[in-house]
């Protein structure tokens, strides 16, 4: 019978004692704890990035510069919005240049001082101005006449005659301010009275005899205006500028254009260039026997002419 040799407990493999070699039990020891110390250095000596963050102070670190906070203001009241009248300033920007005339009209009937302070104030008008200013009331005139019916009738004239009359007015009135004394140089007072004679020039001749009758004391009174201004020409270098300037020769043309209506211009100038007429005619030629200055000496310039105009 056989005997069996004694048999040792059985263990699980991992049970067994001195499973590794001695190699590897000796340094796998020393190995754990250098891993676990590496670990708890790095873990004791660097924080946490969050913790770098919250722990970081903003006034400290260069990369956020400290700014000064803006100061507080306090909120203002807003002001109630209301309705206010303009300012004058932007109440005159509004108004027209009629709406202007007649607030400054209006204001000058309601207070003479103020009437007075403009009339001295105002810059003169010119003659460009004031026959500007004529040339709009014959405007109004020739827009008023009726489509259909002849200019000179008498249906004509009724329909006209308000703006007929308002031509007239003003006439009289821009008149004396281009005259002397007030108007110191002649050439001025010649250049307006010319510019007007060309506009009577220019007016309707009617049918009836009565209506004419407008027409023929504009002439007169522009006859007149051309008399006094060519008495005080006279006066400066005896009347050179009458002749420099060729107004003698204009008076002569408006002469016969108006039909003889210039009489007493006319006698006026021959009164005034009289020694020139004597001058002349010692030195004539036959040539200048039909001279324009020669006819206003010896009177006979425009004996024979008729009325010309558009109407």
């Amino acid at each position: 019978m056989n005997v069996l040799p004694s048999q040792q407990p059985l263990f699980a493999p991992h049970l067994l004692p001195n499973r590794h070699s001695p190699s590897r039990t000796l340094t796998a020891p020393s190995n754990t704890n250098a891993m676990s110390s590496r670990k708890r250095k790095v873990s004791d000596s660097t924080p946490p990035d969050d913790d770098i963050r919250m722990s970081a102070s903003p006034s400290a670190s260069p990369s956020f510069p400290a700014r000064a906070l803006p100061p507080r203001h306090t909120k203002r009241a807003r002001k109630n919005l209301s309705g206010r009248p303009l300012p004058l300033s932007r109440l005159l920007e509004t108004l027209s240049e009629d709406d202007m005339r007649s607030l400054l009209r209006s204001m000058c009937d309601r207070h003479p001082t103020v009437a007075a302070e403009v009339q001295s104030s105002a810059p003169r008008p010119s003659v460009h101005a004031a026959l500007a200013v004529l040339n709009n009331y014959e405007s109004a005139l020739r827009a008023a006449f009726p489509f259909g019916n002849r200019v000179s009738s008498d249906y004509a004239f009724n329909r006209v005659r308000p703006q007929l009359l308002s031509l007239l007015d003003a006439l009289r009135d821009y008149t004396p301010h281009f005259l002397p004394p007030h108007e110191t140089q002649p050439s001025v007072s010649l250049s307006f009275l010319d510019g007007v004679t060309e506009l009577i020039h220019r007016l309707p001749a009617w049918d009836s005899y009565a209506n004419n009758r407008h027409k023929a004391e504009a002439y007169d009174e522009v006859a007149r205006a051309w008399a006094l201004v060519v008495r005080e020409a006279s006066k400066r270098g005896g009347g050179i500028q009458l002749q420099v300037g060729g107004w003698d020769g204009k008076l002569a043309r408006h002469h016969a254009e108006s039909g003889g209506k210039m009489g007493e211009a006319m006698g006026e100038l021959r009164a005034s260039l009289g020694w020139m007429g004597t001058m002349a005619s010692g030195g004539q030629t036959q040539g200048d026997a039909g001279s324009i200055r020669e006819q206003l000496f010896n009177g006979s310039y425009g004996a024979a002419a008729a009325t010309v105009g558009p109407w």
